[in-house]
């Protein structure tokens, strides 16, 4: 689990941390980022690329940032995330910055160090902001949790040899399996 520090923070303080110290800001609370392994920056690699390939050859509106890459959940400056594949679809959440407000899609490969914030604490975070499609990619398990918030909500588990629907693009399936070879 992320080392998580006392007391109350804000964005600020994220910016003011040593050069190559990564963290998360979560409702005032800073937690450590651990460096990824291989093959979470392997899936995270081939994740956004597939999805980007996905939005262009649909001809989408929509853009891909793989971490890190800021994202700034509500509108105050208690809670700053670096999901490890966000897509956002309105362009005016984008600025030098980052995003502001909730991407569409979030998609955060867990490491063993952060099963406890992807599947408990950013879940709520995302859905509580408005994040539309949620999946939790476990590399371990080879399990994919998918959680879509926006009309009837569901919550699905796949396998990675399995075909999984993106809920934003109806049509759209993505194969982790297929991904990696």
């Amino acid at each position: 689990m992320p080392l998580q520090k006392e007391n109350s923070y804000t964005i600020n303080d994220i910016y003011t941390l040593p050069e190559g110290q990564r963290a998360e800001l979560i409702d005032g609370k800073i937690y450590d980022m651990a460096p990824p392994s291989r093959i979470h920056q392997k899936l995270a690699t081939k994740l956004a690329s597939i999805i980007d390939r996905y939005i262009s050859d649909n001809n989408g509106k929509c853009e891909v940032y793989s971490a890190p890459f800021a994202v700034f959940l509500n509108e105050d400056d208690k809670t700053y995330v670096e999901p490890d594949v966000s897509v956002i679809c309105d362009p005016n959440k984008l600025d030098d910055k980052g995003c502001n407000g909730a991407p569409d899609w979030i998609i955060e490969i867990v490491s063993p160090s952060s099963q406890r914030m992807d599947y408990l604490t950013k879940l709520f975070k995302y859905r509580t902001a408005g994040v539309r499609e949620y999946w939790i990619v476990n590399p371990t398990t080879e399990i994919v949790q998918t959680y879509l918030f926006e009309g009837t909500e569901d919550s699905t588990q796949y396998s990675f040899e399995e075909e999984i629907p993106v809920g934003i693009y109806p049509g759209f399936k993505i194969n982790i399996e297929e991904l990696l070879k």
